[in-house]
């Protein structure tokens, strides 16, 4: 296995973790152009073993979440940055070179789907922080595995950039390689204390399903995700919350800037709280009395004003709706029975998850634990629960360790017991 050598003799070796700055064989300059694109995959390619990958997104600056680079590592061929930006997402010889190869990610549901955009996808992979996490590991960032498992440390600090920007710093190049540098020696750590543990095919399984994956179904009304909409009261308030959101989404998507720096979500609701009456009013409020804001403020105003017109018909639901069951804090008011049936099931399922070093999260998901309890299946025998379980995404690892436990628990709790 290709590992970083950093130049220090055994005798040499610090105490502490090795601090990585730059990668061992230095940085490579940014593959931008498709002769460039052709060798570097022709690299790719004569390599061995899985292929580590990460991109680099420009999330709080631009609206699409698009990557700007792509990282790939592989023993062999070494460390290969790709800008598909300036490539016009024209990557044939990447998809090529990596087709038919196990990708090694960390965290991969954030990386694969601009990954799909690039038509680039994995026919298997290893996701390295859902490894920790079924390791049992309370703390599963790559540079806290790095550190524990292998006693280096990544020097961080760029994860937050916008990474559309050209040209790229250097320091931020040495940033994005090192964030493939150790994963494949990280993954061979993590498979390895995984076997000894008897977990290696429930992490499989959830490879799988990272990897098969579709893209989440969009929110019905994602307006509702206003931070500090719990402030609004009224339906009609609530309508210009949804009026100025959509002005702002609109305007983010057609200049792709993410919509917090078109307009903040606390700008949104001061502005329906504060009710003003003219452009003047608006202006006079925090953020829209800016120079750059001046520019829309009439747009602004505009949207509140037809808010405010809207017959009373096509004023939202102040309830948001929702297919599930209603938060838990409220079902010992709507109903005990199945208070006190998500109490037992969530005490048999901490028990589950302490005896086999797990968060009780990646154990089952909690949204689906508590649709169970809200409607149990009528005879709440093993074999029902399972079935609504697995209708539910479970996967089988997660099936075999819960249903009967859960079942017992759903009759014990059951009206009249």
């Amino acid at each position: 296995m290709e590992t970083a050598d950093h130049g220090l003799d055994a005798a040499e070796q610090p105490v502490g973790p090795i601090l990585l700055k730059e990668p061992a064989d230095g940085t490579p300059p940014v593959v931008a152009d498709p002769l460039e694109l052709e060798r570097a995959c022709e690299r790719l390619a004569a390599g061995t073993g899985a292929i580590a990958v990460d991109t680099e997104r420009a999330s709080g600056y631009r609206y699409w979440p698009k990557a700007y680079l792509v990282q790939l590592r592989r023993e062999g061929a070494g460390t290969v940055l790709i800008d598909p930006i300036a490539l016009a997402g024209e990557l044939d010889p990447l998809r090529q070179a990596v087709n038919g190869q196990e990708w090694v990610l960390h965290a991969a549901s954030q990386d694969l789907p601009c990954l799909a955009e690039l038509e680039l996808a994995p026919d298997s992979l290893f996701d390295t922080e859902l490894a920790g996490r079924l390791a049992g590991y309370e703390r599963v960032a790559l540079g806290t595995l790095v550190e524990l498992l292998l006693g280096y440390q990544l020097e961080k600090g760029h994860s937050a950039a916008d990474w559309s920007k050209r040209p790229l710093p250097v320091d931020w190049l040495n940033y994005a390689a090192l964030d493939v540098e150790l994963l494949v020696p990280l993954r061979e750590k993590l498979e390895a204390e995984l076997a000894v543990q008897g977990k290696l095919d429930w992490a499989r399984q959830e490879f799988e399903a990272v990897r098969t994956a579709g893209p989440p179904a969009p929110r019905a009304e994602p307006w509702r995700r206003t931070s500090g909409i719990h402030k609004v009261r009224t339906a009609r308030g609530l309508a210009a919350v949804r009026a100025l959101w959509e002005a702002r989404d609109e305007l983010a998507r057609k200049r792709d800037r993410a919509p917090s720096r078109i307009l903040p979500d606390s700008a949104i609701v001061n502005a329906v709280l504060a009710e003003p009456r003219s452009i003047a009013e608006l202006q006079a409020l925090p953020v829209f009395g800016g120079r750059v804001q001046r520019r829309y403020t009439a747009n602004w105003f505009r949207h509140l004003q037809a808010a405010r017109a809207l017959p009373r018909e096509e004023l939202p639901n102040p309830s948001q709706p929702n297919d599930g069951p209603p938060p838990p804090n409220r079902w010992a008011d709507k109903d005990p029975d199945a208070a006190a049936r998500l109490a037992a099931a969530r005490s048999v399922l901490n028990a589950i998850a302490e005896h086999h070093r797990l968060p009780v999260e990646n154990l089952l998901l909690p949204d689906l634990l508590r649709r169970t309890c809200w409607r149990p299946p009528e005879d709440r025998g093993t074999e029902s629960v399972a079935e609504v379980l697995r209708a539910g995404g479970a996967r089988p690892w997660q099936v075999e360790l819960t249903a009967a436990e859960l079942a017992k628990a759903l009759r014990a709790t059951a009206s009249g017991s």
